[in-house]
């Protein structure tokens, strides 16, 4: 625990041997910093650290390059890419790079919510627990470094819940309208806003107001266009608790979910448990705010069969500050907190190497006809100069895509299929799910494969380019 951080016997202020609580707080935010700055490069140009920023750059690209500030698609709404929309001002295609920077400022933003939320709720050193938590949780550090939605949606419930451990209820009214523009699922704050104002109800009645005016007023196209966006967000939750390619084989929902947050978090989230459940027994206004958000979006979480780690991010402050609300546990529970950094600090390593699709897609540059008619699996870069058919990812339950047959992609013209182990790996890991995408694969090896890269120095999964 840092010195800045003890009391002397008797003694109501905190010693500043070290500088004190801003000492601790900028060292926190330095190795956030730092966590998140590495490998803050990986795949570029090509969007391979995750798919959903070519759904969202570009769009935010476009708004400030003729394409007005209606995005008409409505899967997120569209805090986010307002909120990248000025650093792609002066680019000249989409820049990945300059939106994975915004979202680490983002990021930061979240650790020091977090602080701010453990200390309103619990004093100082639980604040420093909650941001130190935040900081060093491998899933946060993760995605601070892609240009999605997850860590914003993360920062506005961490504002949300301090305001209304603070008793402003009517601007963590406005906190709540802004997390649900930056994802839907924001919109679980409502219920520790009514928790945190029950009985007073003007003061509940004028924060739902602002609910209300601080997502129209951030997502207004999204109101405009009511039945649409709803059509839209209805279809990726419904996505997401029918399930997703690579979690056919998962636990039940509550153990896949804990196993995640373990690996989010490591031994701390004992603490953070332990933490959960006294403030179920004492109640205070603190005590409610975080446990019943805690509860109501765990429980929301437990109607997917989609387990992604990302959907766990909201939950991580909270946690943060609940493992915090035992002073004498603290130094404990910081010590814990170095197996999550030595995870995060593994990742960050693995991101400084190149990952094997930009390999690939460097081999295909100069070894392939321009022009020549590309099949490629998701998961793979843009293939500029060349005639693409792109097959459709693989979802349980869903129909499998009829271009997943080697006979209809010569029917197509399709002379080179592009295959990584991204979506390979899982379908076959999955096979009694995905029969005619199993035989897909099989078949490609009766053809002749053209290259193939699988080193271990490499970053990311395998690719292999097959001529039919």
């Amino acid at each position: 625990m840092p010195q800045s951080l003890r009391r002397r016997p008797g003694s109501e202020r905190p010693e500043r041997r070290w500088g004190g609580p801003p000492a601790a707080f900028a060292a926190v935010l330095a190795l956030a910093a730092a966590l998140r700055l590495t490998g803050i490069q990986y795949g570029l140009p090509f969007p391979l650290l995750n798919p959903d920023e070519r759904s969202i750059v570009p769009r935010a690209w476009a708004m400030v390059h003729g394409g007005g500030l209606d995005p008409h698609w409505f899967d997120y709404p569209t805090l986010v890419m307002y909120l990248l929309a000025p650093l792609q001002a002066w680019q000249d295609d989409p820049s990945y790079l300059a939106a994975r920077l915004t979202m680490v400022v983002v990021a930061l933003g979240g650790v020091a919510a977090a602080w701010w939320l453990g200390q309103r709720a619990y004093g100082p050193l639980a604040g420093f627990v909650a941001a130190a938590a935040t900081a060093v949780e491998t899933t946060h550090v993760a995605y601070s470094r892609m240009a999605v939605t997850d860590v914003p949606l993360t920062l506005g419930v961490a504002v949300g819940l301090a305001l209304m451990d603070s008793g402003r209820i009517e601007l963590a009214g406005f906190a709540v309208g802004l997390a649900a523009s930056a994802k839907y699922p924001g919109i679980l704050l409502l219920a520790p806003l009514v928790a945190a104002a029950w009985g007073r109800w003007r003061r509940l009645a004028t924060g739902l107001a602002l609910a209300v005016v601080g997502f129209a007023v951030t997502s207004p196209f999204v109101v405009l266009h009511l039945g649409q966006a709803a059509g839209d967000a209805w279809r990726v939750q419904e996505a997401a608790r029918g399930g997703w390619l690579g979690f056919e084989n998962d636990h039940a929902a509550p153990i896949a979910f804990v196993a995640r947050l373990w690996d989010g978090l490591g031994p701390a989230l004992l603490i953070a448990a332990a933490g959960l459940v006294v403030a179920l027994v004492h109640r205070r206004r603190a005590d409610l705010v975080l446990a019943v958000f805690v509860l109501v979006y765990f429980a929301d979480l437990m109607t997917l069969h989609a387990h992604f780690d990302r959907y766990l991010l909201p939950l991580v402050p909270a946690l943060g500050a609940l493992a915090g609300r035992f002073r004498a546990l603290a130094p404990v529970t910081l010590l814990m907190l170095v197996v999550p950094l030595t995870w995060a600090i593994r990742d960050a390593r693995d991101l400084t190497r190149t990952d094997a699709r930009v390999v690939a897609h460097r081999w295909v540059e100069r070894n392939l006809p321009r022009g020549a008619v590309l099949a490629t699996d998701p998961s793979t870069p843009d293939f500029e100069g060349f005639r693409v058919v792109r097959l459709e990812l693989p979802r349980p339950g869903g129909p499998s895509d009829p271009k997943r047959d080697v006979g209809r992609l010569r029917e197509l013209g399709v002379r080179y299929v592009v295959v990584t182990g991204a979506i390979e790996d899982r379908v076959l890991a999955a096979a009694d799910y995905y029969p005619r995408e199993t035989s897909f694969y099989r078949s490609l090896e009766r053809e002749q494969r053209l290259y193939a890269v699988h080193s271990r120095r490499l970053g990311g999964p395998w690719v292999e380019i097959y001529r039919l």
